[in-house]
């Protein structure tokens, strides 16, 4: 327990998270988990697909403050299995991992969805056993990765991370970790998707998704199906489980 919590002091930085959005339980962003989801303001990306395009603007305030967190967390102790921080991007916010540490106190799991461009801060969170499981986003292969997120020198950075997590996971640090890819008809996400699959298997990834983009909650400036895209996404999706994985999801739309 940190010494903040033994002094009782009451304020933490995790009370400067700028929080978006609280899910109070949830089981769907965290595989055979029951969990809360705290969805966080911003992100230093703009794919143009983004389900929660609301959550990219970073000077956005927070609308839940993190006192919120704890309260629901205090009534729910044997009743969630963890807390899952999600975004926008999760590991913008310095403050993330203060929160991270919180709730693993209150004796919780912690969950992270990212997308990769924070490489450094998740390596942090890894090496001091403050996060349990991350689902991280690979969205295409590293030349065209500048195409899809929306700003430039991002492939480096998200591909660190899953070397992050693959180097973790061979020092036996107990982090579990799902790399999904989601696809767009007619875009480069779907050209790309089985080898940028088998890349990620070659890092040694063995948990995998492919997944349908959505159009709840993105610009609505391009087409989530077409003909044939179905047919086309089951193809994609068995060539993918054919790579040999520990667990393969194929999420449609």
């Amino acid at each position: 327990m940190t010494e903040t919590l033994k002094k009782g002091v009451a304020h933490r930085p995790a009370d400067d998270l700028q929080i978006a959005g609280l899910v109070p339980m949830s089981t769907v962003d965290w595989p055979d988990h029951l969990v809360a989801t705290v969805f966080m303001q911003g992100c230093p990306w703009n794919c143009f697909y983004c389900h929660n395009q609301a959550l990219i603007p970073t000077r956005t305030p927070g609308a839940v403050a993190w006192d919120e967190v704890r309260t629901l967390l205090a009534r729910r102790r044997g009743l969630l299995d963890g807390v899952v921080l999600t975004g926008g991007e999760a590991l913008r916010q310095d403050a993330l991992a203060d929160a991270a540490a919180e709730v693993k106190d209150m004796g919780f799991q912690v969950g992270l969805h990212t997308a990769g461009p924070y490489p450094g801060r998740l390596r942090d969170l890894v090496q001091r056993g403050l996060v349990d499981w991350v689902g991280l986003d690979i969205k295409a292969l590293p030349e065209h990765y500048d195409a899809v997120v929306g700003r430039p020198n991002s492939a480096a950075k998200a591909w660190e991370s899953l070397q992050v997590l693959v180097d973790a996971a061979a020092r036996g640090k107990g982090i579990d970790f799902e790399v999904r890819t989601t696809v767009v008809p007619g875009d480069v996400t779907a050209a790309d998707a089985v080898e940028a699959a088998r890349r990620v298997h070659d890092a040694g990834a063995r948990v995998y998704a492919l997944q349908q983009a959505r159009g709840e909650g993105t610009t609505g400036d391009f087409a989530v199906s077409a003909p044939g895209w179905d047919a086309e996404c089951e193809r994609m999706a068995a060539q993918i489980e054919a790579l040999g994985w520990d667990r393969f999801t194929y999420r449609p739309a």
